[in-house]
């Protein structure tokens, strides 16, 4: 395996990690009006990712990061080409950061919880817009320049794509709640599960279906019925688990379905993107690579024993 493919395997990697870690403090956020009925009830929701969501975000750093390193043609076209999306997405990523840490330092603090349910919705829909996009493909010309308009981003496929991850990370906060939280906020996220499950089922089958075929799409929403029964059953751990690797599942289904044209032109063939044509100098990467392989292990680790840390349910 080249210096090239073992990157984009790399950036495959943190993405996945962002989209697992990260879609359920989307989930919390975007549930808090749900689950926080009083202000007990929403202190509790945001107790559960409150020591974690910003270390979540780090994988996001890392996955953009070794985009602009490792394929910095790719980075910049996915910048240029989908600015709108992905600047209302760094947008809400910062109103919900400012709400999760003021909420406890203001007298009234209404206007923090707006900022988070808007600042969880707008992008855990925003990236699923921005993958199927890329799955489907943009106008990219031989200059590198991608000529899609806003309109053009708002396909149905792609706004399926929206749908599907949207609904998917809610169920995944939900059953992260169940898992996490105790007394009332864990009956209700409960009840928000099924709901969330009606939604999700269906958008993230059609949704890989339309992106990879029938077998695929299969496996997927067996997955999801698997933490349907589970939670059903009480057994929150595993309803949970099999959540994250739902959202795992169709991460990798994306990367998989991109290799090796990382963002296909719909102009013609010959102006696609690919893991050979969009990476770095072989220097580049190999000094990458020894960086990566250093501190990668330290940060999961780092990751790992705070999750650990932090394992216990949080109660009023």
């Amino acid at each position: 395996m080249d210096l090239p493919t073992v990157w984009f395997v790399a950036v495959a990697l943190l993405w996945t990690g962002y989209l697992v870690l990260e879609g359920f403090d989307f989930g919390v956020g975007m549930l808090l009006p749900a689950v926080g009925r009083d202000a007990d009830g929403r202190r509790v929701a945001l107790a559960t990712i409150g020591p974690v969501w910003d270390g979540n975000e780090v994988w996001l750093i890392a996955g953009v990061g070794a985009m602009f390193a490792a394929f910095p043609a790719w980075y910049a076209a996915t910048l240029s080409g989908f600015y709108v999306p992905v600047l209302l997405i760094v947008v809400a990523l910062i109103l919900r950061g400012v709400g999760l840490e003021y909420r406890s330092r203001v007298d009234d603090p209404r206007w923090c919880d707006v900022a988070i349910v808007a600042g969880s919705a707008v992008p855990a829909f925003g990236w699923g817009l921005v993958f199927a996009n890329m799955l489907r493909g943009v106008e990219l010309g031989a200059d590198g320049v991608v000529r899609s308009s806003l309109f053009d981003l708002l396909s149905p496929y792609a706004l399926l794509g929206g749908v599907a991850t949207t609904a998917l990370f809610v169920l995944h906060g939900a059953l992260f709640l169940g898992l996490k939280a105790d007394g009332p906020v864990r009956y209700r996220a409960r009840a928000a599960a099924r709901p969330a499950a009606v939604v999700a089922v269906p958008a993230v089958g059609v949704f890989a279906a339309w992106t990879a075929g029938a077998l695929v799409a299969g496996v997927v929403v067996a997955t999801l019925l698997l933490a349907v029964t589970c939670a059903a059953r009480r057994r929150e751990g595993w309803a949970f688990a099999a959540t994250a690797v739902a959202v795992a599942a169709l991460s990798v289904l994306v990367f998989t379905s991109l290799y090796p044209a990382v963002l296909p032109s719909r102009l013609s063939p010959a102006f696609d993107l690919t893991v050979a044509n969009a990476a770095s100098a072989p220097y580049t990467l190999g000094v990458l690579s020894v960086i990566g392989a250093v501190f990668l292990p330290l940060v999961i680790a780092y990751q790992s024993w705070s999750y650990w840390v932090f394992r216990r349910r949080v109660s009023a």
